[in-house]
């Protein structure tokens, strides 16, 4: 007669605790949704966004490009997988954001209350949240 082989296998699979799940997803998609609506704006040349550009002394091109690639950068953050794209999309918004409320502190042009420069270092500070809480299926 046959021989019965049979293969056990276990997964050390590592599971994040609850409540930092919940922070890491409110963190990022709130994040998401922020980087997303304002690379649409762009997009769309809504709101201030031409005068904002412009009084900053860019080019209206560039507003077409820093949409795109919020835009992108939004759906790389809550797409399942890709690790690496993640830490790219994490990287290049926070280089976006830095650099938004450096531009505006150079050009003078901080808004009501700082405003202009406080909003994208915000933004920026949830990216790093987002980052530091990501699940270890998330990290490279």
């Amino acid at each position: 007669m046959g021989k019965s082989i049979t293969a056990v296998t276990s997964m050390n699979v590592e599971t994040q605790p609850l409540g930092k799940r919940i922070a890491y997803w409110t963190v990022t998609l709130l994040l998401a949704a922020a980087v997303m609506l304002s690379g649409i704006g762009q997009l769309m040349q809504l709101g201030g966004n031409v005068e904002l550009v412009t009084k900053l002394g860019y080019p209206l091109y560039i507003m077409a490009i820093l949409g795109i690639w919020k835009v992108l950068g939004a759906i790389a953050l809550v797409v399942p997988g890709f690790p690496r794209l993640k830490e790219w999309a994490h990287a290049g918004i926070f280089f976006l954001m830095t650099g938004a409320a450096l531009s505006h502190a150079l050009a003078n042009d901080y808004g009501d209350y700082g405003f202009f420069v406080l909003l994208p270092l915000a933004y920026a500070a949830l990216n790093i949240a987002s980052w530091a809480l990501r699940p270890t299926n998330r990290k490279l």
